[in-house]
């Protein structure tokens, strides 16, 4: 069988396309397992390093991490929308 390799590409539309013509188990060879996110769901916000400061211990006082503090502060203000 003359079969193609997948398709070394970051769209989406171009893996969907492949996959809905190809089956995984042909490829199990070049599949490798990944230990991080293919795909990165974050943002990066600028804050003054006294903000951090505070946002560092706000959340070390809650025994969470400044991120899962950001988060949660994110959330509730969507929610109140």
């Amino acid at each position: 069988m003359n079969r193609t390799k997948i398709p070394q590409t970051d769209s989406i539309r171009e893996l969907a396309d492949f996959w809905d013509t190809h089956d995984l188990t042909d490829f199990e060879n070049e599949l490798e397992e990944v230990s991080e996110p293919v795909f990165d769901n974050s943002v990066s916000v600028q804050l003054e390093s006294k903000e951090l400061e505070i946002i560092e211990t706000l959340a070390k006082s809650r025994g969470i991490s400044p991120e899962n503090l950001i988060r949660e502060w994110v959330i509730e203000r969507i929610a109140a929308r």
